[in-house]
């Protein structure tokens, strides 16, 4: 399976600062973190509602295989409103875990069409794809760390 590492500096704080290895999760993995936070209609199976937050923190801490001894990463400091990891963080670990898990058009188109207006701008937004509503991108193509490399699958 895939792996990327990446290697953070102090900009986000000494605490975050080490290397960090992700991997590919399972396709059934995934799946089963998706249906954890989905809720459905029990005549129709339509979605009434899906936690993007956590399905993406969720996936983030099934795909990171190594972080720094002090271990800053948790579900926890994923999910916090306050003394959460800083917001460009979490955007760069979820690009590089989307990337990782293949996030295909068609998982995508489904999730949308299952969803609502609000719903959907939210699973966008998570993804990446969209501006957050105070205008700041949620990607950060600009920003990722400087050491960032492949790692070749054993």
């Amino acid at each position: 399976m895939r792996k990327e590492e990446i290697s953070i500096d102090n900009r986000f704080g000494e605490e975050y600062s080490g290397r960090y290895i992700f991997g590919e999760i399972t396709w059934a993995k995934r799946s089963r973190i998706i249906q954890k936070h989905a809720k459905y209609h029990p005549v129709t199976g339509q979605v009434i509602s899906i936690d993007n937050i956590s399905i993406q923190s969720e996936i983030i801490l099934a795909s990171l295989r190594e972080q720094p001894a002090n271990k800053p990463i948790s579900l926890e400091k994923l999910l916090a409103d306050e003394n959460g990891i800083p917001i460009e963080l979490g955007e760069l670990f979820s690009k590089v875990v989307n990337k990782l898990n293949n996030l295909t058009h068609e998982d995508l188109r489904f999730l949308l069409e299952q969803l609502d207006e609000e719903s959907r701008v939210k699973l966008l937004q998570s993804l990446g794809y969209v501006k957050s509503s105070d205008g700041l991108p949620t990607s950060l193509q600009d920003s990722q760390p400087k050491q960032s490399s492949n790692l070749s699958s054993s």
